[in-house]
């Protein structure tokens, strides 16, 4: 048995990972090291581009569940996300480069899996090929893959960016102070206080900087969960103070009282050295960044070890073109995983990836896929992305809304959440032996 997988993200090497421990043996195909996009920083696998965090870990939402259906069925990415967590409150963040490190170690020391570097820009003829090449997809497969679905399929596409980083040994900790929101859990979060009137300047001179250059980019084209700051806050003067940089449950200890605005820094390494500007997604200039971002009290004199930046993110008309598998309907051995499927996030480019992975290796057993239904969130990511009646697809994060209801009320939405979540969890329990009898190692 044998496939190759092209993309070694996270969805390509979770793919890859379940299809080797199922006994198949893996083509793996990553441009990497000898071509990067402007997004990318090292040469690892699973690389995360954007914010270290693989949101909420709490049963109460959507992609705590996820998560947890994951790790229940022996996902690589969660294992190794588990493994370098660092301290973020009821979020699962990681040390960004040691998680890639793991990834990359784990999947390069399986037997089955063989990595061939360099430019992927033809699909391959014949066999079982999945697609997992990411929103980053190169141009020259971009417009392969259009010709072979039909050309317009693959023109879709959106815009997202990443936030910058500082070193914690230049943040002025007498303008700032260590706490999580309400004191929930421990003290993870850096939360640096702005008063009405530096916030004022701030929301001033953040909406007039300048931006850096990026062909075809329009505010309506960005994608709601990754909005630039600056996009942000152009929608008026205290649209931040009801997003990234709400106050509300955080309590300045030199005054006992709420800021006007409170900018949160997350961990991005185990060793604290390094902090991201929680929500501060941007494409501006790095000289415009360095300028307003500085204008942060705590963060006067911040060292900036990576500025923000802004990508194109190409996806699929999914529900036109994919099964509730991700396989590509007019020719199921081209399956697709990733956010270039319609799915957005980490966690749910991982369940994807997954799904392709152990479904193609029932397939080449001649045994059937695995059934996870709509009552489970991996199983209701599938059946959206694939749902023929959505007229204008959009990529989108896991949701309740998208699983089907309890059949009794349930006062509260966390009490309703948390049973959505045990109704769940108790199916994949139940399919848990299936799905891992065909693992050989």
């Amino acid at each position: 048995m044998q496939a190759t997988v092209i993309g070694a993200g996270l969805a390509g090497s979770e793919c890859a990972w379940q299809l080797a421990r199922r006994g198949v043996r893996v083509t793996l195909c990553e441009m990497k090291p000898q071509k990067r996009t402007g997004a990318h920083v090292t040469d690892d696998f699973a690389e995360l581009c954007c914010s270290n965090s693989l949101r909420s870990d709490q049963l109460e939402n959507a992609v705590g569940l996820l998560k947890e259906e994951l790790r229940r069925l022996d996902s690589l990415i969660l294992s190794c996300a588990d493994e370098t967590r660092v301290e973020a409150g009821g979020a699962l963040a990681v040390d960004r480069q040691g998680f890639a490190r793991l990834v990359t170690e784990r999947v390069r020391s399986h037997p089955n899996i063989t990595v061939v570097p360099g430019e992927v820009t033809e699909l391959p003829a014949e066999g079982d090929v999945v697609v997992a090449t990411g929103p980053l997809t190169s141009d020259a497969l971009a417009r392969t893959i259009g010709r072979r679905i039909g050309g317009e399929g693959c023109t879709l596409y959106f815009f997202d960016a990443a936030a910058p980083l500082v070193t914690f040994e230049s943040v002025d900790m007498s303008n700032a102070w260590f706490a999580s929101r309400y004191d929930r859990g421990t003290a993870d979060y850096v939360n640096c206080p702005m008063t009405e009137e530096e916030y004022q300047a701030f929301w001033e001179a953040l909406t007039t900087a300048e931006e850096a250059p990026v062909h075809g980019f329009e505010d309506k084209n960005v994608f709601e969960g990754c909005m630039p700051v600056e996009v942000m806050a152009r929608r008026g003067r205290d649209t931040l103070c009801y997003g990234p940089l709400k106050p509300r449950g955080l309590k300045d200890p030199k005054t006992g009282r709420e800021p006007f605005a409170v900018v949160q820094l997350r961990r991005d390494n185990r060793d604290g050295s390094i902090y991201n500007l929680v929500g501060f997604q941007t494409h501006l200039r790095f000289p415009e960044q360095k300028r307003v971002f500085s204008m942060i009290p705590a963060l006067h004199d911040a060292e900036f070890v990576r500025y923000g930046v802004m990508h194109r993110n190409t996806y699929l008309d999914s529900p036109r073109l994919l099964d509730r598998y991700y396989r590509f309907r007019p020719e199921p051995r081209i399956a697709f995983a990733g956010q270039m499927t319609g799915v957005e996030g980490y966690v749910e480019s991982t369940a994807s990836g997954f799904l392709v992975g152990v479904e193609l290796a029932r397939r080449l057993e001649g045994k059937t896929p695995l059934d996870l239904p709509q009552e489970t969130a991996i199983g209701a990511l599938g059946l959206y992305v694939s749902n023929q009646s959505i007229t204008e697809f959009q990529p989108m994060n896991i949701n309740f809304g998208i699983i089907p209801p309890l059949d009794h009320r349930v006062r509260g939405k966390r009490n309703k959440n948390a049973e959505l979540s045990a109704r769940a969890l108790q199916i994949i329990d139940s399919l848990r032996g299936e799905a891992l009898s065909d693992v050989k190692d």
